[in-house]
């Protein structure tokens, strides 16, 4: 529970009216009950607030807050940073008990900080490192020799591999993958696929071979403030660790490739998939759905759209969409033009018709 000064300190606000107002929870306007901070902070949201119950709200700037009928009101400039505050504050999390489980299975030479929770059924290897006020939720594995900074959250059934290097404040969603081994074989021949690389034609008479596995000695390296969403893996190098700069953020489901390199606060939404050996520079953003080729090298502060496939290297600052990726604004002219394609062939014909009479 938090008064209206205390959530409006917490996050640089300012507030007005009864602001030692105890407030339990918050709630979309329509649904916000007595002790709620009704989250309404565009104007689009005012009439939503007559249909609850609320006392106090999350307002923009300059909002007349008594006109709307409430005791308190705490005023924001840019609500989804101020949500990013609001919400960090008001987290119940996940009711961990403070400890180790007595199910937890803890190798004698592993090193667990100060103030460190582990839950049940645990599985940590010798030689790993958990930094202090850490908390493991159930059913995590964190491999031998694996390094884990402080303040870690994981959350339950993550599982990190061996030797895999993360740093402070680290935080993982259910199911999310560290440190397997990537995806490399080789044949022991130019394969049917290699030569489709070279040609992009058909293959012709290559012959079936099986497939010899590259085994990954190279692990994970995590900077601070990372997230990992759930069920999303990130795989081993095979000679050199996978590297992930600080503040990067990588959603559910998606896949980063053995060797690759991501920079410092980019941005990875869901279901995006890297192949091996990519490059990625400082603030990228990846949307949903993207793709990305071996080998490629994408540039600071690139944008890439929603289901966008980048096969070529790309250029700082640019923003890609389509397949295969080419800047929006071409892409957009790309799709007015596929648009006119059934008129301007009814046109034709028309035009076709005209010329045989």
């Amino acid at each position: 529970m938090f008064t209206i000064r205390e959530i409006a300190d917490a996050i640089g606000a300012e507030a007005a009216g009864a602001v030692d107002l105890v407030i339990t929870h918050a709630a979309e306007p329509q649904d916000a009950g007595p002790d709620a901070l009704a989250m309404a902070m565009s104007p689009k949201y005012a009439e939503a607030l007559a249909a609850g119950q609320s006392k106090a709200a999350l307002l923009w700037d300059g909002a007349d807050w008594k006109a709307m009928g409430l005791e308190a009101a705490i005023f924001v400039s840019r609500p989804r940073l101020a949500m990013g505050g609001v919400t960090r504050l008001l987290d119940p999390g996940q009711r961990e008990h403070a400890g180790i489980h007595p199910s937890a299975v803890i190798d004698p030479e592993a090193e667990i900080g100060a103030d460190v929770t582990i839950g049940p059924l645990v599985v940590v290897g010798p030689g790993a490192r958990i930094g202090a006020g850490s908390v493991i939720g159930a059913h995590c594995f964190i491999g031998a020799d694996v390094t884990l900074g402080n303040g870690a959250i994981l959350r339950e059934m993550v599982s990190i591999g061996a030797r895999a290097t993360i740093g402070d404040r680290f935080r993982a969603q259910p199911g999310a993958r560290i440190a397997p081994d990537g995806f490399s074989y080789v044949t022991p021949e130019t394969s049917g696929a290699e030569n489709v690389r070279k040609t992009l034609g058909d293959q012709g008479e290559a012959k079936a071979q099986s497939w010899v596995r590259i085994h990954s000695l190279g692990s994970v390296r995590i900077g601070n403030d990372v997230e990992i969403g759930a069920n999303a893996t990130v795989d081993n190098g095979t000679i050199r660790d996978t590297e992930i700069g600080d503040g990067t953020k990588i959603d559910n489901l998606v896949h980063i490739g053995h060797n690759c390199r991501i920079g410092n606060d980019c941005l990875l939404c869901g279901q995006t998939g890297l192949s091996g050996s990519v490059t990625v520079g400082d603030n990228v953003v990846l949307g949903g759905q993207c793709g990305v080729g071996d080998n490629i090298a994408i540039g600071d502060r690139v944008i890439a759209g929603g289901g966008t496939k980048i096969l070529s290297n790309v250029p700082a600052g640019r923003v890609m969409m389509g397949y295969p990726a080419v800047k929006m604004d071409t892409h957009t002219e790309m799709y007015k033009a596929q648009r006119r394609l059934p008129r301007m062939l009814r046109d034709l014909d028309a035009l076709k018709k005209a010329v045989f009479k």
